[in-house]
């Protein structure tokens, strides 16, 4: 395993972060196996373990709270706010009302009586960032947690936050975690480039796009099913999965493209996107999501691996830089405009 600085806080965390979304009832739902995957990526030199309050309405939380007793002090813990977490129009989003309660109870599950890394999980619009870094800012003055962080910002909400966070005296965001992937390379355009600027970590996640870049999916399979796809319907209702789209259609072409390039490198395409997405000067770690145990050795064996420019050139050949195969892979373009009222004018 190596380790990276996050970002400029002098913390050294793993460059394979262990996501955790998978554990509980979206994903592996034997609680033994989900402590005892955790245990083993600790074991492997994983230090950096990544979680959200809304992986598995807070299930994920308290598995990884267990699965780390003993171990607290040696694990870099991150888990994510804002996504609904209720029914109540305020179980949800980046106030300073439900951050600090978010904060009370993912302490509660976690088991612990501080965050390393508290991050927005989405950006609120109906939030202004000098409420919400005000509230993260008072939870680091109270010890609740370490530092905070985003998640899929587009690059102008990462500088006005920037902006905020200097001219009002705000703790800032020290990473953003992005989707990043071989299929979705847009944010190495202005995403990555502006974390570069501000001096942030960053955390990529879906780096096998979403179980795209398994070695399953490919031109010719006879099943480009999922577990996710069976599993998680609330996530395919979205664009990410059919078939029937152009730009999925493209990133099936490219996955078994890939998987070539792969073949001829003596890697898994498993090994060869981890390995791509750690190669990139910006990136501190990404982050891996396994279900099971056979999963996470398919990625731990990614951790030392570095790409050589040939490599990476063939690469470019299948995906441009800084392009996302399917518009839909930005994590956050569609939902902000999802909403008719932010593009039309009331009557």
């Amino acid at each position: 395993m190596r380790y990276r600085t996050l970002g400029t806080t002098g913390v050294q965390v793993s460059n394979l972060c262990l996501g955790t979304m998978m554990l509980g009832k979206w994903g592996n739902t034997d609680p033994g196996d989900c402590v005892a995957l955790v245990r083993t990526a600790l074991d492997a030199g994983v230090n950096l373990v990544d979680t959200a309050d809304v992986y598995s309405d807070g299930e994920s939380e308290t598995l990884v709270g267990k699965a780390i007793a003993g171990r607290r002090d040696d694990v870099v813990l991150a888990t994510k706010l804002s996504s609904p977490m209720g029914p109540g129009p305020n179980e949800r989003g980046a106030s300073r009302r439900w951050i600090i309660r978010a904060c009370e109870d993912s302490l509660r599950r976690l088991g612990t009586d501080h965050i390393d890394l508290y991050q927005v999980h989405r950006p609120d619009p109906a939030t202004d960032p000098d409420e919400t870094l005000g509230a993260l800012t008072d939870l680091v003055r109270a010890g609740k947690i370490r530092y905070a962080g985003s998640s899929t910002f587009p690059p102008s909400s990462l500088v006005r936050a920037q902006w905020t966070a200097e001219r009002r005296g705000r703790e800032r965001f020290v990473c953003e975690q992005p989707p990043y992937s071989l299929l979705a390379r847009g944010v190495e355009a202005d995403v990555l480039p502006t974390c570069e600027t501000y001096g942030m970590g960053v955390l990529a996640w879906s780096p096998l796009a979403g179980g795209w870049l398994s070695g399953c999916w490919h031109r010719g399979a006879a099943d480009t099913s999922s577990h996710r796809t069976r599993t998680m319907p609330f996530r395919t209702t979205t664009a990410h999965y059919d078939l029937e789209i152009p730009g999925n259609q493209a990133k099936l072409d490219a996955a078994t493209e890939l998987a070539a390039v792969a073949a001829e490198a003596g890697l898994t395409l498993i090994q060869l996107a981890l390995a791509f997405v750690t190669t990139h000067p910006a990136v501190t770690a990404a982050v891996v999501g396994p279900r099971t145990a056979a999963h996470l050795h398919s990625q731990l064996s990614a951790a030392d691996l570095v790409l050589d420019a040939d490599v990476l050139d063939r690469i470019d050949r299948v995906v441009a830089p800084g392009t996302d195969l399917n518009p839909e892979d930005t994590g956050y373009g569609a939902a902000v405009l999802a909403d008719p009222a932010r593009r039309r004018r009331a009557a």
